[in-house]
C-alpha cells in the first residue's frame, strides 16, 4: 500500500458561517449534499449513499463555525477528512476548505467527488 497523499481543496461559498457549518456538521444538512441519509449513534456517524453503501465515522474535533473534523472508522489510521471555514478579511468572501487522504492513483477521482458534493452544497444553499 503507497503513502496517503494529503489533499486540500479550496471553495468559495455565497452563505455565512453559521449557514455553512450547519450543513457541514448536522444530520440534516449533511444528507441535502454529502450523502443520502445521515445518522447520528452514540458517537458513531453513518452515511449512506444511494446502493447501499455506507460508511462510518467519528466527530474527532469542532470548533463551532470555523472547523469539523472526521474521521473513518474503517480508514488508515493518520487519515481524515476535515472542513475548515475562512473569512477573508478585506473581501468578506468564505472560503471553505476541505482536507480528504487518497491513495496517489485515486486522488483524481477523490478530487472530482469532492467538486461535484460541492456544486451540490453550492444549490443547496443557493450561493
Amino acid at each position: 500500500m503507497s503513502e496517503l497523499k494529503k489533499i486540500q481543496l479550496e471553495y468559495i461559498l455565497r452563505t455565512s458561517p453559521n449557514v455553512l457549518f450547519s450543513f457541514l456538521t448536522e444530520a440534516s444538512g449533511l444528507s441535502e449534499w454529502f450523502c443520502d441519509d445521515v445518522n447520528n449513534r452514540g458517537g458513531v456517524i453513518t452515511f449512506k449513499w444511494s446502493g447501499d453503501s455506507e460508511e462510518h465515522a467519528k466527530l474527532i474535533s469542532l470548533k463551532e463555525n470555523k472547523y469539523v473534523k472526521y474521521k473513518w472508522l474503517d480508514g488508515p489510521e493518520n487519515a481524515y477528512f476535515e472542513f475548515l471555514l475562512e473569512v477573508d478579511e478585506i473581501t468578506g468572501e468564505l472560503a471553505l476548505i476541505v482536507t480528504d487522504f487518497a491513495e496517489p492513483e485515486d486522488e483524481e477521482e477523490l478530487i472530482l467527488t469532492w467538486n461535484s458534493a460541492i456544486q451540490k452544497l453550492h444549490s443547496v444553499i443557493g450561493s
